[in-house]
């Protein structure tokens, strides 16, 4: 066979070499661009089903039925797997959706809860600035807050041991 027919392998073009069809040594050309083959043993030339699983000639009419029963097979599973996605789906949506609400209302608990604080802090500037006799009663609420909780902590600390 000439070199411009060869492939690039030397093979002819279009064809690649086969398993050996009886003993060591006798491969054989088969059409194809790489798809493997199930070797012919002697008896059976001739004999190869359309199909891919390799199974031996069988009437058009059983081979459409086998073909036919594989892809309903394979169309239940894929249902199956799209069914279970939609409900993935669905209970994304939904835990989204409870997740929005939940940080809306912190966001409005946390506005609420600003506007509390800021109330305080003036009320205490304001009490601060006032004169000396409530700066006096202001150190002695700080202290007595301190104390209030290094007694509490040592009480817990004791309960948990």
């Amino acid at each position: 066979m000439a070199d411009w027919a060869r492939g690039e392998r030397g093979e002819p073009a279009g064809w690649r070499r086969g398993r050996p069809s009886t003993g060591p040594g006798s491969w054989r050309w088969e059409r194809g661009l790489g798809v493997p083959r199930a070797p012919v043993l002697p008896g059976e030339v001739g004999r190869r089903c359309p199909c891919r699983r390799g199974l031996r000639a069988q009437s058009p009419a059983a081979v459409e039925e086998i073909l036919d029963r594989e892809n309903k097979r394979m169309a239940d599973s894929l249902a199956s797997k799209v069914t279970r996605l939609k409900s993935l789906a669905l209970d994304i949506d939904r835990d989204a959706e409870d997740q929005n609400r939940y940080l809306d209302s912190m966001d409005s608990d946390f506005t609420s809860m600003t506007g509390l604080l800021t109330g305080s802090v003036k009320r205490f500037s304001t009490m601060a600035r006032s004169g000396r006799d409530n700066r006096k009663l202001l150190c002695g609420m700080a202290v007595g807050l301190i104390v209030a909780f290094f007694i509490l902590s040592y009480l817990l600390s004791r309960t948990r041991t």
